[in-house]
């Protein structure tokens, strides 16, 4: 079987948690020895048999954003010839697999790590493109062979957001973590080198400066947090100047009242975010909007408890009182994810926070009981056994679109 992977991340040009996923899933497929993976990213991909990079169109220089994308996607489209099934990621990737799927008569399976219309703060960033960009996973949604959710939650959002899609063609396929890379290991100059005290109790987040991530309200919940307690933030790749500005402000806020604020805002090596949550004492997951949450799995596999929202596929991750704490929410229903009563979020959130971090032996339970967790329920060899069998299924039925 040849499977053509379509995607806007890749390493080594990996930025959030789909380009993580991709990559470990072509690693999964390619170990198996049976499947014919071949990956055509954005951009300039590390150099690997099988594996294409893709530019952008000269002649698109000036166009916007997601013209450009659009671009790209009809160069891999051309290119999927031959394949058996294709498989695309993201609304970047997902017109080139309509496309290939189209032109070959290819079954085209898209996998939702997240949703145009649940993220409509993304006009700020792609302006009019926001629409092109709506359409064209819309469109490729609409005629995958299958789609398969990251999560039962995505799933659901899947079906309000798309309700043509044939539930039947919706598969649940969560992500995975790599528990060996991903795994406790104490080094303390690293953190000390970062401003961090391990010996000292802290929060850690990692995560992209974006509103589905929620990191304004994490500022906010952390101004509650007891005085020698650390907040650690790993946040760089800021969606737009206005989400920037308001971190930045919230930051000077919580500077002028206390000490231990630690902002990385560089992509960190994957070693140095191991040591970083390795001497946290809790993992904050603040996010409004979150499909799977690889994030929460890393943390996990590094033995931290986990303090995260009660929304979308978190709490198939976090379990409340064994690996961590749910922070309830209510949200809005019309696709933002903005909390109906943002200061009793924060409250919550606070209290959550200053549970965790009141007993640091509790938390360690925790945070060992995490590490079970996703070793046993989230292995990407599995994870890619249950994604063949829905190209498996995709292609003993004809093609959708």
């Amino acid at each position: 079987m040849r499977v053509d992977i379509l995607t806007k991340e890749y390493p080594p040009n990996i930025y959030g948690g789909a380009g993580v996923h991709v990559a470990e899933l072509v690693r999964a497929l390619r170990e198996r020895g049976d499947v014919d993976t071949r990956v055509r990213a954005f951009g300039v991909p590390v150099q690997e048999e099988g594996t294409t990079g893709y530019a952008d169109l000269p002649d698109l220089a000036s166009a916007n954003a997601a013209v450009r994308t659009m671009g790209v996607d009809i160069s891999m489209a051309g290119d999927c010839d031959g394949a058996d099934v294709v498989h695309s990621h993201t609304w970047y990737a997902n017109f080139g697999g309509h496309v290939a799927g189209l032109l070959g008569g290819i079954p085209h399976v898209v996998t939702a790590h997240s949703l145009e219309p649940m993220r409509p703060w993304k006009a700020e960033q792609l302006g009019g493109g926001y629409a092109l960009s709506s359409y064209m996973e819309r469109t490729a949604f609409e005629g995958a062979a299958a789609v398969i959710a990251v999560s039962e939650g995505m799933r659901q959002d899947v079906l309000r957001a798309y309700p043509t899609v044939d539930p039947d063609r919706v598969k649940v396929v969560h992500n995975g973590i790599d528990s060996e890379m991903w795994q406790r290991h104490d080094d303390h100059d690293v953190v000390r080198r970062h401003g961090v005290d391990p010996d000292g109790r802290s929060v850690v987040f990692v995560g992209r400066i974006t509103r589905q991530k929620g990191l304004p309200y994490l500022l906010r919940a952390a101004a509650q947090l007891p005085p020698d307690v650390q907040l650690v933030l790993c946040a760089g790749a800021p969606d737009t100047p206005e989400i920037l500005a308001e971190v930045e402000g919230l930051m000077a806020e919580l500077r002028a009242t206390r000490e231990g604020v630690v902002w990385i805002p560089e992509m960190l090596p994957r070693a140095e975010v191991i040591a970083l949550l390795s001497a946290g004492t809790v993992f904050a997951c603040p996010s409004i909007y979150e499909p799977l949450g690889i994030v929460n799995l890393e943390a996990m596999a590094c033995e931290l408890a986990v303090v995260a929202t009660a929304t979308g596929g978190i709490p198939e991750v976090v379990v409340d009182g064994e690996t961590g704490w749910l922070v309830p929410i209510e949200q809005r229903q019309d696709g933002s994810g903005i909390p109906l009563d943002a200061d009793k979020f924060v409250a919550d959130l606070a209290a959550a926070l200053n549970d965790a971090v009141s007993d640091p032996e509790r938390a360690e339970r925790f945070g060992l009981a995490g590490r079970k967790r996703a070793v046993e329920s989230f292995s990407w060899a599995s994870i890619g056994e249950q994604t063949l069998a829905v190209y498996r299924e995709v292609l003993e039925r004809p093609t959708a679109g």
